[in-house]
């Protein structure tokens, strides 16, 4: 079997990991649905390559407004590898405690919101400080991490504590120890990593029981399509009404932030 072989087989291994997770995932979708349905937005935090399934799940053709896209580009803005917002730095800082804090200090949470924080280790602090941070808050939190690979892997917090212990459904991308899942022969370490295949199942798989979920409830929602689908105009006015409908859903994550001690400086 050649090297792309090999890639494609232990890719179709993780399609079965994930079709084995489809109770939980609706179990998830449910719970998002609610969030949505109540006018408010399920938070969607990675930093890492894990935002890549931050922006998988919304904004991009296909998907729709209720989710919050939590990136912070000091986690994750490290495409000059070295140098000025290198990858050094953003590794450094997705461990430094406190750090969580001061990213959920900018938001209004109720306890109708519903998380889901993306860790392939699910050993980083920030990560875990953040679903800790949402479960005080009433939120509840999906976590997605790469089970095999958490399960190898030493927590950075002093407390040994991982992603999972901060979640009320853990979901699997089904990646192995390590991510990479070819090994090259006359090469010491495997490549092609596989926890961004597993991960994109699982946003997608969730984000279509919500929408599901959604119309059934008379609330079908605005899924960004494009001009080749449904006409260039009909496309545009889908666009516009759902980018406004994402503004009107973060207004209410600010509207009252802090305001009782705002009234009293």
């Amino acid at each position: 079997m050649n090297p792309a072989e090999e890639y494609l087989k232990k890719s179709r291994e993780i399609v079965d990991a994930v079709e084995r997770q489809l109770g939980a995932v609706r179990e998830v979708a449910a719970r998002f649905a609610e969030t949505i349905l109540a006018g408010r937005c399920v938070h969607v935090f990675g930093s890492g390559h894990s935002r890549m399934m931050v922006e998988e799940m919304w904004p991009r053709y296909g998907s729709f407004p209720g989710f919050n896209p939590m990136v912070e580009l000091s986690l994750s803005f490290h495409h000059p590898v070295v140098g000025s917002n290198g990858q050094r730095q953003a590794m450094f800082l997705e461990n430094v405690e406190g750090f969580a804090d001061r990213i959920l200090r900018n938001y209004d949470f109720e306890a109708v919101d519903s998380a889901l924080v993306v860790s392939s280790s699910g050993c980083n602090v920030v990560p875990m400080e953040l679903a800790e941070g949402f479960r005080k808050r009433g939120v509840y939190v999906a976590a997605l991490v790469s089970m095999a690979h958490s399960d190898a892997s030493l927590s950075k917090r002093e407390d040994g504590k991982k992603l999972s212990d901060f979640a009320d459904v853990v979901l699997d991308t089904g990646a192995p120890v390590g991510d990479a899942m070819v090994q090259i022969e006359g090469m010491e370490q495997p490549v092609a990593p596989g926890s961004t295949v597993g991960g994109c199942l699982i946003v997608n798989t969730i984000k279509a029981e919500v929408a599901k979920l959604l119309t059934e409830a008379g609330q079908p929602p605005r899924a960004l399509a494009a001009g080749a689908v449904v006409g260039g105009d009909r496309a545009a006015e889908i666009f516009e009404a759902a980018y406004d409908e994402h503004g009107r859903r973060m207004a209410k994550l600010y509207a009252e932030l802090n305001r009782e001690a705002c009234d009293v400086v």
